[in-house]
């Protein structure tokens, strides 16, 4: 677990824990960004920031306004969803940006008050980057 965050221990331990594979190499992954022609991607989502729970309708708002932030910086995005199995916390819709570098995923994530993305490399290995 990061040594430094503000993100209480018990959330990071859900978001390590949430059905992303963090830490092990997915060969779907490697083989996506092979057909893409992209050496990295991020997997982002939009919903209940900081981990605050939000309505139905504001969290659908700020996921369509993320997939108008991507496709606004030409980013292809492939939507999907994101939760922890034996979990009360909902799922959440995500995008999976191809080809995203770290540091503009990580700024998209800060834009949606988001406490954490996932990062991928080009060794498909994803990662739980926090934000803050």
């Amino acid at each position: 677990m990061p040594e430094k965050t503000l993100i209480h221990p018990d959330k990071v331990r859900a978001y390590l824990a949430t059905d992303y594979h963090i830490g092990q190499r997915s060969q779907r992954l490697a083989e996506l960004f092979t057909a893409s022609s992209v050496e990295c991607g991020a997997f982002l989502t939009a919903y209940n920031p900081q981990g605050a729970i939000q309505s139905d309708a504001a969290n659908e708002r700020a996921h369509a306004d993320l997939a108008a932030l991507l496709h606004e910086q030409g980013i292809r995005a492939l939507e999907g969803s994101g939760g922890e199995e034996d979990s009360d916390w909902p799922t959440e819709k995500s995008w999976f940006a191809l080809g995203l570098q770290l540091e503009p995923a990580k700024d998209l994530g800060r834009h949606f008050d988001q406490d954490a993305i996932v990062w991928v490399d080009a060794d498909a290995v994803p990662q739980l980057i926090l934000l803050r």
